[in-house]
């Protein structure tokens, strides 16, 4: 089976263009070729997929072989591949994904894709949505108790649950302690995306991030919408900013429309053959 390993701000997956390959046991491949010590090594497996809806559909899987409504990160590789490798043949690509089709933007650089703007869609707040177990509308800075302290929460579905908590000090996290237990707290019966952040300024913002199914990755594409939102929703920052991650940096913006717009790189890293059963 060919493959194609790429990231987005360090966010990585194994791609396979399903056009051409054929992908039996998605989540059981997932677990076996995301391994760092004995497979490929990724954050999880996109297949690129034929569309009735989009030029493409994308179909993503955490590593631990879970399925993902969406992946910010993911996608914008997806629209980076379809492009350079000729499935498309515009800059525009559309893309299904299981929370809908997205609009992909491709700024292209010496013949190759570069950059991509995703509209991520509408943010949801409602409860139902993330599903998150509490009562209201929204929730918006809802005391929640991780490892004995407790936090301001704010829950946004961007197709996928996010949790966002702000702090005065990042370093005041654990992540290996703190992330897990935020993302199998027992509000959040199917889990959930866990993000800290710093406000550094009312357009800039540091985010650690524990992805539900994959741990401690080095970016979150929907994750960092979700942090927009929650910023511009609980005051701490403006509508654009700039989300700086371990693994670089990622503009956001949450229109008048309501759609979040995300802009970041798109790197294809190399490509192989998979042999393992």
């Amino acid at each position: 089976m060919r493959f194609t390993k790429m990231h987005g701000t360090e966010n990585d997956y194994v791609f396979v263009n399903c056009f051409e390959e054929q992908v039996v046991d998605a989540p059981a491949l997932a677990r076996v070729i995301s391994s760092r010590h004995t497979g490929v090594g990724s954050d999880g497996l996109i297949l690129i997929c034929p569309s009735n809806e989009a030029d493409v559909r994308m179909e993503m899987y955490n590593a631990d072989g879970s399925r993902a409504q969406m992946c910010g990160n993911g996608i914008r590789c997806v629209a980076k591949y379809a492009s350079d490798h000729g499935l498309v043949s515009s800059t525009t690509v559309a893309i299904e994904s299981d929370d809908g089709v997205k609009m992909a933007e491709c700024v292209v650089e010496q013949g190759k894709v570069a950059t991509v703007t995703i509209d991520m869609g509408r943010p949801r707040f409602a409860p139902a949505d993330l599903p998150v177990l509490l009562d209201g509308v929204e929730i918006v800075n809802v005391p929640i108790e991780i490892n004995d302290r407790t936090y301001a929460l704010t829950a946004v579905s961007m197709g996928n649950p996010h949790a966002v908590i702000f702090l005065d000090d990042l370093d005041a996290i654990d992540l290996p302690v703190d992330g897990p237990a935020l993302e199998s707290h027992p509000l959040f019966p199917q889990r959930v995306n866990a993000h800290f952040v710093h406000a550094e300024s009312p357009n800039s913002v540091r985010v650690l991030t524990w992805e539900r199914g994959s741990g401690p990755t080095r970016a979150c594409g929907t994750g960092v919408s979700a942090v927009c939102v929650a910023g511009a929703r609980t005051g701490h920052t403006g509508r654009e900013i700039t989300a700086h991650v371990p693994g670089g940096f990622l503009s956001l913006r949450w229109a008048e429309n309501d759609h979040v717009y995300m802009t970041g790189p798109a790197v294809e890293v190399f490509t192989g053959d998979w042999h393992a059963v």
